[in-house]
């Protein structure tokens, strides 16, 4: 089995009933010239710039003047490093820290706070090269699909670059992602249980030598709103960065609402045992805002629980968005059947 089955087949047994939780987000692998007291120092002070990048989704944390000072104290922020020695000679350090102690410094920095769970993302990217165009896997441009994954770990974003085996080009082709035709992209997206899908394009300019990328979100109205340009390396890389960007300014928590608690009545209905009931309680305090989870009352229909969290009530509801354990109730028998904003009322799943 390749690596990229393996990779996709992981994620689909692991995270089919739940966004994706990012287990490495308080990590990072730099490559190291030998294993000397400077170059690990040196390293994991980059190490943990790098990872306040992740944790944050800020771009620029890294050149954040008070986290570069921060970083040569790494000893409050280490938990501990490995060395990792490839076949091919490359010497990598792994270096993890402590994930308390990174959000605290993330809110002493006043910047967002990301949570671990995050959507699935599944990417579909067309390039015209020589008038010719084609769909990026692995088998195409095996390259350009390791650039999309690497650069997206970075940034601690789940990505999948889909297979376009048989499967999927019954669905998707060329034309469908060169010209964004959403239905079928997001269609195709429901295999890897992707929770967003990204159509982008990949081409030269007349009588030019840059590259120009346009990509969106399949649920976007307008496909030339993002737009990049570079070489092919670094229009991708600029895509994953700002689709990071974008992604973290929806569901990151804003630092100055963190230190606030609140506390909200969530009415859970479909459980049907005491069973379901502590495994959507135990389900709710795994969310990023959540700190005390108790339940209230409990009736033939309907479980009531008191949630404790941090930030708004709207940052309790994105990060709702990400588990698919719980589903807003909609009640089946209203002449128009919609969800009520700002209301606490979900169904059970389960997981």
């Amino acid at each position: 089995m390749s690596r990229l089955l393996i990779v996709i087949a992981s994620i689909l047994l692991s995270f089919a009933a739940t966004a994706v939780e990012v287990t490495d987000l308080y990590q990072d692998v730099l490559k190291v010239s030998d294993k000397s007291r400077d170059a690990r120092l040196s390293a994991s002070r980059e190490a943990l710039l790098n990872v306040l990048v992740k944790v944050s989704g800020d771009p620029n944390a890294d050149k954040n003047p008070i986290a570069q000072r921060r970083s040569k104290d790494i000893s409050d922020y280490m938990l501990k490093f490995e060395y990792d020695e490839k076949a091919n000679g490359q010497l990598n350090l792994v270096v993890k820290f402590e994930a308390n102690k990174i959000n605290a410094l993330v809110k002493d920095l006043n910047l967002p706070l990301w949570g671990t769970r995050r959507p699935l993302v599944a990417i579909w990217l067309a390039i015209e090269d020589n008038w010719r165009r084609e769909l990026v896997t692995q088998e195409s441009y095996p390259q350009l699909e390791q650039l999309i994954y690497s650069t997206a770990a970075r940034r601690g974003l789940p990505v999948v670059v889909p297979l376009l085996d048989l499967q999927d080009r019954a669905l998707v082709g060329i034309p469908e992602v060169w010209g964004n035709f959403s239905t079928p992209v997001e269609q195709a997206s429901s295999r890897y249980s992707a929770e967003r899908s990204v159509t982008a394009r990949l081409y030269k300019q007349p009588d030019s030598e840059a590259w120009l990328l346009d990509w969106r979100f399949t649920n976007d109205e307008m496909f030339e709103a993002n737009r990049v340009t570079g070489d092919k390396q670094q229009a991708i890389a600029l895509m994953i960065d700002s689709l990071a960007a974008g992604l973290a300014n929806e569901y990151a928590v804003d630092p100055n609402s963190t230190t606030q608690l609140a506390q909200a009545v969530f009415k859970l209905k479909g459980t049907t045992n005491f069973v379901d009931i502590e495994l959507a309680k135990r389900q709710l305090q795994s969310l990023s805002v959540v700190t005390r989870v108790t339940i209230r009352s409990r009736t033939t229909d309907v479980v009531s629980f008191a949630i404790n969290h941090t930030g708004s009530l709207h940052d309790l509801q994105k990060a709702l968005e990400l588990d698919r354990a719980f589903q807003p109730f909609v009640d089946p028998h209203a002449f128009y059947p919609v969800a009520v904003q700002d209301d606490l009322e979900y169904q059970w799943v389960g997981l």
